[in-house]
């Protein structure tokens, strides 16, 4: 057989890995030399520098002839790496966006070579088979009584929480009106201040009504506050959903979930927990316990691209059993044909609402085969005690003022009596001269720093020059 040039040479069969090695030793290097280029967690300039610098080696984006494999592997890696926000630096700190685990990225890069699609059984056999085992395996870890417990992957917290709301629409139909001259109402949805933008975002693409959206003045839903609002819902002769937080985005908080599950059932309110931050907890012994009620909800989010450690992307929805997502269920004759099914054959295209898909659930097996849950459960106990460590030294730290306690991984901090103004002029400084990303959170008391520890092997004295560099930063 004729093998083809390397630039057009392909990642699989069994040529594949042989084409793949010399082009693999490029992209390392490449990798090496941007990092080392850019040598610190973002490239400093700002985004005209980086914008300027991946011009230069793009141009000519679409060459009359190209440059071959290697050189163009070397120049736009080496030139990505070199621009990169870098979430394995200890001081990139501003996002849930994790250093992903050297071995869950070379799982991927099989993923990537095979290319499973996950929309038909013919084009993914053991890649259907991996993700129907592992994906029930962590639904069982969230739903450790129910008897058939299952969930499907997502691209994240946001299509998690879409998928949650459309399979409350289509399981709790409009209600009843007492009055015939009064149409029947649609799905309620009831949500906290604190819930992710996808909660009101997904209501909208759905054409429901917009969230009844509940005030959370200390970061978190109180059930007082929940149990009032579906009192007076009682009356509108249609179905709700309450949707609560294990982990949200500005503070890392997490809402009482037993309590708002005990609210919701009193109601006969239908309950979904977006707990794509913070429902890797459940691999913890030691920090499983803030997530009592989870099991309770008729649907619950995850992400592992965030205390997990994967690449993007990683989210799973939890169901307690496979008739949760009989809506959706979905039939086209060259993928899932009726013959095909009742033979035998997997249906996969009724396990999302995307056709095609990527077998995002690779990295993930590897990582649970790998470290197991007390080795994932070692680097969730790490990179909290981090926060924990970081929250120490400002409050022993005479210029800082925190927050609250993080109940996760992320800490608010400010400087002592400085305004928003500066408070985002820092940030943003430090932004510019790639020295730390921040994030910046609103809270009923002003703006905050915001610091998303998500690097295990963060140390102490990481932290310690985090603060100094914000010091050298805030006026005197």
């Amino acid at each position: 057989m004729t093998v083809p040039p390397a630039g057009t040479a392909l990642a699989g069969g069994t040529n594949g890995p042989r084409a793949l090695r010399p082009l693999l030793d490029t992209v390392l290097d490449a990798l090496t030399t941007g990092a080392e280029d850019r040598a610190g967690p973002l490239p400093p300039g700002g985004p005209d520098t980086v914008t300027r610098a991946v011009r230069d080696a793009c141009h000519p984006v679409f060459p009359d002839h190209g440059t071959g494999p290697h050189t163009a592997l070397r120049t736009l890696v080496h030139t990505l790496a070199a621009g990169a926000s870098d979430p394995a630096d200890p001081h990139c700190a501003a996002h849930l966006h994790c250093p992903p685990l050297a071995l869950a990225t070379a799982a991927d890069l099989a993923a990537c070579a095979l290319n499973p699609s996950m929309d038909s059984w013919d084009q993914a056999p053991a890649a259907s088979a991996l993700e129907a085992l592992t994906s029930r395996a962590l639904a069982a870890l969230v739903y450790p009584r129910a008897t058939d417990p299952d969930a499907l992957i997502t691209t994240g917290g946001t299509e998690s929480n879409q998928l949650a709301l459309l399979l409350a629409r289509e399981a709790t139909p409009a209600g009843t009106a007492t009055d015939p001259h009064r149409p029947a109402r649609p799905l309620q949805i009831v949500c906290g201040a604190n819930a992710h933008h996808s909660i009101p975002r997904s209501a909208w693409l759905l054409g429901l009504p917009e969230p009844l959206t509940l005030p959370t003045p200390d970061g978190i839903l109180t059930p007082d506050t929940v149990h009032t609002c579906l009192a007076n819902l009682a009356g509108r002769a249609g179905p709700v959903l309450l949707t609560a937080t294990a982990g949200t985005t500005d503070s890392g908080a997490i809402d009482p979930l037993a309590d708002l599950a005990d609210v919701a059932a009193h109601h006969g309110a239908r309950f979904h927990i977006d707990a794509a931050y913070g429902g890797a907890l459940l691999f913890s012994d030691t920090h499983r316990s803030a997530l009592n009620g989870l099991a309770r909800a008729h649907t619950v989010g995850l992400d592992l691209h965030k205390l997990g450690w994967q690449p993007v992307a990683a989210g799973l929805l939890a169901v307690p059993g496979p008739a949760t997502l009989a809506p959706l269920a979905h039939q086209a004759d060259y993928l899932n044909a009726d013959d095909d099914t009742e033979a035998g054959l997997p249906d996969l295209l009724s396990r999302s609402l995307r056709t095609t898909r990527r077998p995002d659930i690779l990295k993930i097996a590897v990582t649970l085969k790998a470290l197991g849950r007390h080795g994932l459960g070692e680097l969730i106990d790490r990179t909290l005690a981090a926060a924990q460590t970081l929250a120490d030294l400002i409050e022993d730290h005479p210029r800082y003022e925190l927050h609250s306690r993080p109940a996760l991984s992320t800490v608010l901090f400010r400087p002592t009596g400085a305004d928003d103004t500066t408070l985002a002029t820092i940030r943003r400084t430090l932004l510019t001269d790639g020295q730390a990303v921040l994030g910046r959170a609103t809270t009923p008391t002003g703006l905050w720093l915001k610091a998303t520890l998500l690097n295990p092997h963060t140390q102490p004295g990481d932290l310690t020059t985090l603060l100094k560099l914000v010091e050298g930063h805030t006026p005197r």
